[in-house]
């Protein structure tokens, strides 16, 4: 276990949030690079923050908005921090969180954006196969079998563990329907206006089983972002603090063992992550009032709860139902702004905005008295992450 005395809990604050408006892929009349400052021009609003007063950027899955450019484009006086958390696609979410917020405990910088921009119409689309004559490495030992797609790669986990534990499908159609629940009260979603229920979920096509259509995230385009600041300066924004408690990233042993060969293959990745990210925050899965689970497919996010202790793995079917994931009431409340499903994939970045709206009571689908919020990033990937904020109750 890591020690809890050089932690980064309560010492950094997220004090702004901004979005653009999210387009299905292709379909963005801006280039990313402009979306990427879209985003942090209207998170800077929000927090009441000058863009020059930003000395720091922070993002992940090689996101091609240059740092450097950034700081140039929006008159930055000075650029103290730029970092990019390697590999895990959506994985690094939170761990891009976790590094801002860690430039800011030790003094890199003071006030830090985490930004993600995505523009499929200017760079290539994210859920297809390659499209090449030619494959090399890993994937020439799996493309030959027709295992290309994103879909196609993580469903063998998915199946592997459903089979392990006997997991039915209408515990991945609960998911579905939560997320599209909840996109219905939110007119930032894409699917905002198209709501999901039993019948069409079971008759939409097949994509690779166990997932349906309404299993798999959306496509689109779009930019989103988060200001950061130390504690002691949190009080001085509009916005309340929403302090972050914890963040976890990385993942087990031989996780990234090449061609499905990882001696752990029905994981998340997440069961060495999750005890160091409750013991910092100081919180156990009881104590989370709303979870933002990322859903690259339904069941990496069945997978990930198991993961993180608030589901037994043979207690599945029971557990996951549709009620119990429904805000305000529900025991669980899940990705309560539609999440990667239904309001906008935003290689998850939408997630943590979302829990720090909780927190704020600016949530569409909002938790009454929200106190503790969680995000998982980006499961079945390596690295993964996590993180926890607080409301100030929680310090």
């Amino acid at each position: 276990m890591q020690s809890t005395d050089r932690s980064l809990r309560g010492q950094v604050a997220v004090v702004g949030v901004g979005e653009t408006d999210y387009f299905k892929r292709g379909e963005s009349p801006d280039a990313e690079f402009k979306l990427a400052l879209k985003a942090i021009l209207r998170a800077c609003e929000n927090a009441g923050v000058s863009p020059k007063d930003v000395d720091g950027f922070a993002s992940y899955s090689n996101d091609r908005s240059d740092p450097s450019k950034l700081a140039a484009a929006l008159g930055c006086k000075e650029l103290r921090f730029a970092n990019m958390q390697w590999g895990g696609g959506g994985g690094g979410g939170s761990a891009a969180i976790g590094n801002a917020a860690a430039a800011i405990a030790t003094g890199m910088a003071d006030c830090v954006v985490v930004f993600r921009a995505l523009a499929q119409g200017e760079f290539g689309r994210f859920g297809q196969g390659p499209r090449r004559n030619v494959i090399a490495g890993g994937m020439a030992h799996t493309v030959p079998y027709g295992l290309m797609s994103p879909a196609q790669m993580f469903a063998m986990k998915v199946q592997r563990f459903m089979h392990d534990f006997r997991v039915e499908q209408p515990a991945l159609r609960s998911i579905s329907l939560a997320s599209y629940h909840h996109a219905q009260n939110n007119p930032r979603a894409v699917m905002y206006g198209r709501p999901l229920d039993e019948a069409k979920y079971d008759e939409s096509r097949w994509i690779v089983e166990p997932f349906h259509l309404f299993d798999c995230c959306l496509e689109n385009d779009g930019a989103a972002a988060m200001i950061l600041v130390p504690a002691e300066r949190a009080k001085d924004f509009a916005n309340l603090p929403a302090y972050l408690l914890s963040a976890a990233s990385g993942s087990h042993y031989r996780a990234g063992a090449s061609v499905h060969n990882t001696p752990d293959y029905a994981t998340s990745t997440f069961k060495t992550l999750a005890p160091r990210l409750f013991e910092v925050a100081g919180v156990q899965p009881a104590d989370v009032d709303v979870l933002q689970s990322y859903e690259n497919f339904t069941g990496g996010v069945l997978m990930s709860i198991v993961e993180h202790g608030f589901c037994e793995p043979d207690g599945c079917n029971e557990f996951f139902v549709k009620d119990r994931l429904l805000a305000p009431d529900g025991d669980l409340p899940l990705n309560t702004s539609g999440g990667n499903l239904a309001e906008c994939y935003m290689h998850g970045l939408g997630l943590n905005v979302e829990a720090v709206r909780q927190l704020w009571g600016e949530s569409t689908s909002q938790v009454a008295d929200a106190q503790v919020s969680m995000v998982i990033s980006g499961p079945m990937v390596t690295p993964v992450s996590c993180c926890i904020f607080g409301a100030e109750a929680t310090l």
